[in-house]
Order: C-alpha cells, then structure tokens, then sequence
C-alpha cells in the first residue's frame, strides 16, 4: 500500500472517530446541563472539591466507557491540573468539566472537552459548550470547525486594534507565576485594545480560532486546558508559542496562541 493511501485512510479513520468522540462529549454535556442553574453554595474547602467532584463524576460516567469502547487501548488523562509530557502512544485528555466552577456558580462559561494524543501531539479535540448547542471540533491536518462550519483566526496585524484574554492556570499559583500574570496584564493594558480576563482557558482559545479575539496568553497551565485550544488555533491557522515565542509543548512554562498577524507583537509586549 502507498504512503498516500495509506496516509488517507488514517485520515478518514481520524475523522470518523472525531465524529463518534464528539457524540459521547454531546451526551455528557446533556447531562451536565441537566444539573446547571442554582449556585451551589459551599463554606469549606472540602464541600467545595465534593460539588466540583460530583460534575466531573457526572460527565466521565459516560466519556470514559464510549471512549474507551472507541480506542481500548488508548490511555486515560482526566486531572484537568497536570501538566507535562505525556508517555509514548495514544491518551485520551478529557476536562469533564471545564470550568467547573462556573457551573457551580451558575455562570455559563463552561464545557466538555475531550482530546486524542497521539505521541504527545494531538489528532483530534471536540469541545461542546451544553448551554449554546455550539460543538467545536479539529482534526490535525484537516481545519477547525464549529458545528461543521470552517474556523480561520482574526486578519488583525495591528495588536493596538486587538482584543485578547488571559486565564488563571490554577488556584493557590506560587507567587512568582502570579506576579508575572500581573505583570503581563499591565503590559497588555498598555499595548493592546482590549483585555479579558477570566476562566477557563479553553473558551478564549474558542474565540482565538473562530476570529474573535487576537491573542491569548497564559502562564503556567496544564494539558487538558491548553492542548484542545492548541488544536483549534493551529487548524484554524494561527500561531502558537510559549509567551518568548519559542516552541510550545505541554511542559512550557507558559503559552501563547494568536492570529499570524499579532503574534509577534503580542510575544514582544509578555517578554518585556
């Protein structure tokens, strides 16, 4: 068999099993949407991991055994909060909740994500926002799309005309990385049009790919925030980095994703 049809059918086999990840990511963001509208009130920080614990709980009792069942041999990532490289092979990366804390507060800024490594480089992510409908899916070598619909990333070239966004990787952040995620929003608010700030990472990735805002930015971070996001902005054509503008992988120690256009800008204004 020739390199090429063979490459093709690794293609059309990926993208299949896009299609059946994204049905059992639909399914679990059902049933999260189920359990959203009141704010869950908590006064420790126990019953607080207990209201985050049960969300998750919710949506892996179905992500894990459908996927599973569509790579039975694929390993199993679902700490939203490690980071790192990944052993050799095939992972399934899994946020079940991502921006858990949001739902509890009954914001709706938050969604289902799952994610196919494939020797620490992802193949396919589906991302399904329960609240709007919206899925957003990539497939390496094939674009990004939400709702079958192709992404591109903003023409912006100027970063005084840009909106960007930062998250907060994680709570109870050493004080050097929150120093320096203050400092980096200073800077911005200098440079830049507009800046966001809020969790989690993945929806801004979102609006990096589909072309609504410029640039994101964050330090610190961990795989299950990042990697789908990463996906989505190179399929749709952008750039990503860490804040220096060096090679991003799962063990930098920060991370830029923007349009071609500001990318360079934006790397110059968080290295200053």
């Amino acid at each position: 068999m020739s390199e090429t049809l063979q490459t093709t059918d690794a293609t059309a086999f990926d993208a299949d099993l896009l299609d059946q990840t994204a049905t059992a990511v639909r399914a679990a963001g059902s049933a999260l949407r189920e359990r959203f509208g009141e704010v869950v009130r908590y006064e420790t920080r126990e019953e607080l991991m207990r209201a985050l614990a049960a969300n998750d709980d919710t949506a892996l009792d179905i992500l894990r055994p459908r996927l599973t069942h569509l790579r039975p041999d694929a390993g199993w990532v679902e700490d939203e909060l490690d980071g790192g490289a990944l052993p050799p092979g095939e992972w399934w990366v899994v946020d079940p909740a991502e921006g858990n804390v949001n739902h509890l507060h009954a914001l709706p800024e938050w969604a289902v994500t799952a994610t196919l490594v494939r020797d620490n480089r992802p193949v396919l992510t589906v991302v399904h926002l329960p609240l709007t409908g919206e899925t957003y899916t990539a497939l390496a070598g094939a674009g990004a799309h939400l709702d079958g619909r192709p992404l591109s990333v903003s023409p912006t070239a100027e970063l005084g005309l840009s909106i960007v966004a930062t998250s907060q990787a994680r709570p109870d952040e050493d004080e050097k990385v929150v120093r320096r995620v203050g400092s980096s929003i200073t800077a911005m608010l200098f440079d830049a049009l507009v800046v966001r700030t809020a969790v989690p990472a993945t929806l801004h990735l979102l609006n990096v790919a589909a072309g609504r805002i410029d640039a994101f930015w964050q330090f610190a971070g961990a795989r299950a925030d990042l990697l789908p996001g990463a996906l989505l902005v190179t399929e749709a054509g952008g750039r990503i980095s860490d804040a220096e503008g060096r090679p991003w992988t799962p063990q930098s120690a920060s991370f830029l994703a923007a349009a071609p256009g500001v990318h360079a800008e934006a790397v110059a204004t968080l290295s200053r």
